[in-house]
């Protein structure tokens, strides 16, 4: 029998989620890994994502709050391309982000600060481009209550829009709130990593698509090390910020499917700090739900017992 990695099936740190999902000879488990200090927010990973798989438009509406109209992940929008303007205090200086893999600054500056005062003061733009996490232990997944969402041979979590009765139980079970139900039919949707693609020996379309490589697809442990070493070349010239978010095996959901290079907060952003998997004690749940219903079978054959008793010693 497979051993179970972890205190039970929900949580805990799991290396071969496509196994134990039943892949046999599963490949190696892959990822997306998003360098969020070379992203220029030119969406052409949301374009490429909607043209590949078919996706309606959004919607033409401009928030009238910042150049990022589309606002967030959700059924019609699998990648987001975050705007996020920051004021840089008087003084502060700057230091250029240097391009993976090199020892050269990006160009120039990747667009991300602006002219400021004569004091020194100015704006700094932070962009990320957001996607499904495709967690190690999928709440979603867990939830589902007709097999609509699956795991694929390649460790990543997909919906099958044709089995879906839009139950909605998975909207409120992702940490990340990043599925969502389309309004015209209830049905849930999000990123699949381009599945097709990834069958047919192809990356997925925003990685193929985004110019500076800031979306990175490949083997997950890859691209882990990979990430470290841009994190420890961004410390080394000063970027002191840098930080990986989600890239931790043990963390609240068993590590991500995709995770990221973050200049700032994960708040920041608007990603959790601290995301764990919502049906992580469902286990003890069900437990202390069991001893509850024993208990109360107890004390009803007691209630009906005892009296019984007591009569036939009185007879006695």
């Amino acid at each position: 029998m497979r051993d179970i990695v972890g205190n039970h099936l929900f949580s805990g740190p799991e290396p071969d989620p496509a196994g134990d999902a039943g892949h046999e000879n599963a490949p190696p488990r892959v990822g997306f890994f998003t360098d969020t200090s070379v992203c220029i927010g030119c969406k052409a990973c949301e374009v490429a994502c909607k043209e590949w798989n078919a996706l309606p438009e959004d919607g033409l509406s401009l928030t009238g709050m910042s150049y990022d109209n589309t606002v967030g992940l959700g059924a019609s929008t699998w990648r987001h391309v975050a705007f996020i303007e920051q004021p840089v205090p008087a003084g502060r200086t700057e230091l250029p982000l240097l391009a993976p893999d090199s020892g050269k600054p990006a160009a120039p500056d990747s667009g991300k600060q602006e002219a400021g005062q004569d004091d020194g003061a100015g704006v700094r733009w932070l962009m990320s481009s957001d996607v499904c996490k495709h967690c190690t232990h999928a709440a979603c997944l867990d939830v589902c209550p007709t097999g609509s969402l699956f795991r694929t041979e390649f460790g990543t979590v997909v919906v099958q829009e044709d089995i879906c009765n839009g139950c909605g139980y998975c909207v409120p079970a992702c940490p990340y709130g990043v599925i969502e139900q389309r309004p015209t039919d209830g049905r849930a949707f999000k990123c699949t990593m381009c599945y097709d693609r990834l069958g047919a020996g192809q990356e997925p379309a925003c990685a193929k698509a985004c110019p500076t490589e800031s979306i990175q697809f490949g083997p997950l442990d890859e691209l882990r090390e990979r990430a470290a070493l841009r994190v420890e070349q961004l410390h080394d010239a000063g970027v002191t910020e840098a930080r990986l978010y989600g890239h931790e095996p043990d963390n609240g959901v068993g590590g991500d499917g995709a995770f990221f290079l973050l200049m700032d907060e994960p708040e920041v952003y608007g990603l959790p700090p601290d995301p764990v998997v919502t049906t992580r004690d469902l286990a003890a749940m069900w437990r202390h739900a069991g001893i509850a219903a024993l208990s109360l079978v107890t004390g009803a054959a007691l209630s009906f017992a005892l009296p019984a008793l007591t009569r036939r010693s009185g007879r006695t």
